[in-house]
């Protein structure tokens, strides 16, 4: 009996690592088995992409639909994610999908802006039986669906370079029949610098505003929208207050609230806001990868939250280093600590194509890519971390050269192993994927125990792809030097455009990188611009009439320096 008590003990504790092991980081993008595109497929252009993503809540379980996936995701914890081929599919190649949990289903529509569009709905969309009610709605590019407290249907719709976000009351009553169209509200580029097209804002086009989607909290009404563009580093995500749902609708003055111009990978626009547990915000948004077409992309999760002015916010700190998933029991959501211990650091590898060496895997851009002279089993690359670290995480994030490759595909998967050692001689397996099944372009794996070591060996056994390509092999864990310090001779010179500011700072001994932090106010430094290596940063996406604060602070392999003092600007 006591030998039977031992054993269930053990087998318990067993059980309860594993699930510990699937429940501590992730880090974006997200690592789904996205869809490669049919769109442009008549030009050649063959990549993989995922965007617009709308996240609903149903049942205490998760759905994703994202733009022309030939089906969507569910998650129970929001962090792992299974792909679902519905039963029943209507449109293929929807755009610009949103969805909405009312009355024990959940109501799907999707962007026809040359036809008319019909609500889907199902109350097992596991199973995905959708049901199609009449094409009552007409012309409509990336709409949103929402259902008020009261049982009030809306549609808010609108992706241009002209025309704004419209809005307009559905009657419940009579098949969700359409009423008047309210004009809510538009870009304002000459006042709002982060409207601005092009890639940072420099560009003299007219911007797009597109993608809203609503969210109700504490009595108001958050109505978001993407701008200036998608194939940008600056893409984000703004908001407008109300207090109804047609408005009168008031500015955020901390927009974009949803913005990621910095570091590994770029973008932050598009996107859904979801409650997760425990009354946790998580906004899911539109990263760029944009190498083969601007349209490809990729997705990214970041905790939202409310302050107690009302102001919406979402975390971009460290935004693409591993963060505690939404299901941790404390810090959830947060930066795990855990830096880059592979930028820039020696990369050998077996193999490469002139102009895509192997330095592009460590350069922290998803825009430049290794790419090896065969796919074969045995093709390797190996890094030097030049000390021994602790590392804790690993990402790989493979990149679709030229693959030639259309829609979904049945039983994709990469596999590979990850050696580490000591002396560059002796290797230790850490990562074994011999045997894997999954489709992983984007795949991060988090470490049972964390191991100090200073040399990692990738070795590649089968990509599903034509060829070997990565984009970028990041290794996440502690360095065992010393942090910098605190930056010093930091100022900040607001131009005469008010919507532009110069940066500078003195560099800072032993600095890999600089965050640079700014607000409304000093409590409000809500917003993050990541910087690798050189001291300086130019903006231009300030609002006209506002006043801002700025800070830094220098990081790198070992830690983060502590933050300078709080600068103003007028």
């Amino acid at each position: 009996m006591k030998f039977i008590t031992i054993t269930l003990l053990f087998i318990l504790l067993s059980f309860s690592s594993e699930a510990q092991k699937d429940y501590k980081t992730y880090a974006n993008p997200l690592n789904l088995d996205y869809t490669y595109m049919i769109y442009n497929a008549h030009e050649g252009l063959s990549y993989r992409s995922g965007a617009d993503p709308a996240v609903v809540k149903f049942r205490g379980e998760y759905y994703m639909f994202v733009t022309r996936s030939m089906g969507y995701w569910h998650s129970t914890d929001l962090n792992n994610w299974d792909f679902i081929k519905p039963e029943k599919w209507y449109f293929e190649g929807s755009n610009a999908p949103a969805a909405h949990n009312y009355r024990d289903s959940v109501l799907y529509v999707f962007g026809n802006p040359s036809g008319q569009s019909s609500v889907l709905y199902t109350d097992n969309p596991k199973k995905g039986d959708w049901k199609a009610t009449p094409s009552i709605l007409t012309q409509l590019q990336d709409p949103d669906l929402f259902i008020d407290d009261d049982g009030q249907a809306y549609v808010f719709w609108g992706s241009s370079n002209r025309w704004p976000i419209r809005g307009k009351k559905l009657d419940k009553n009579n098949s969700f029949k359409p009423g008047e169209t309210h004009e809510l509200f538009n870009l304002n580029p000459e006042e709002n610098g982060w409207e601005r097209f092009g890639e940072n804002h420099t560009d003299t086009l007219p911007g797009f505003i597109e993608g809203p989607w609503m969210t109700k909290h504490n009595g108001k009404y958050y109505l978001q929208y993407g701008a200036p563009g998608t194939q940008f580093n600056v893409y984000g995500d703004g908001a407008y207050i109300a207090d109804s749902p047609l408005g009168p609708y008031k500015y955020m003055p901390n927009n974009p609230f949803s913005y990621k111009p910095g570091g590994f990978i770029n973008g932050m626009g598009h996107g859904s806001t979801v409650e997760g547990e425990n009354g946790t915000y998580w906004h899911f948004s539109t990263m760029a990868v944009a190498i083969a077409v601007g349209w490809e992309r990729r997705i990214g999760m970041f905790q939202t939250f409310f302050d107690k002015d009302g102001l919406m916010h979402s975390d971009t700190y460290f935004g693409d280093y591993p963060h505690f998933v939404p299901a941790s029991a404390k810090n959830l959501g947060e930066f795990a600590g855990w830096m880059l211990l592979s930028y820039k650091k020696p990369v050998k590898v077996s193999s490469f194509v002139e102009e895509y060496g192997a330095e592009n895997m460590v350069d922290e851009n998803v825009k430049s890519f290794w790419l090896a002279q065969s796919k074969d089993a045995g093709q390797w690359i190996e890094i030097d971390l030049e000390k021994e670290m602790e590392i804790c995480s690993i990402q790989i994030n493979y990149h679709d050269y030229e693959s030639d490759m259309y829609g979904r595909y049945p039983d994709l998967k990469h596999q590979y192993t990850i050696e580490v050692s000591k002396d560059g001689k002796n290797w230790e397996m850490l990562i074994d994927k011999n045997e894997n099944t999954k489709d992983v372009p984007n795949d991060y794996v988090e470490l049972d125990n964390p191991v100090k070591t200073r040399y990692v060996k990738f070795t590649n056994i089968h990509v599903p792809t034509p060829h070997l390509s990565i984009s970028e092999l990041r290794i996440f864990g502690k360095g065992n030097g010393k942090t910098p310090g605190t930056v010093k001779g930091f100022k900040v010179n607001r131009k005469e455009d008010r919507r532009d500011v110069q940066l500078n700072w003195n560099p800072t001994k032993d600095a890999q990188g600089y965050n640079v932090f700014w607000g409304i106010a000093p409590d409000k430094l809500y917003n993050t611009w990541l910087v690798y290596d050189n001291p300086e940063l130019e903006m231009k996406n300030l609002t006209k009439s506002q006043e801002y604060y700025f800070a830094v602070e220098a990081f790198n392999e070992n830690g983060v320096g502590e933050r300078s003092k709080v600068v103003k600007v007028e």
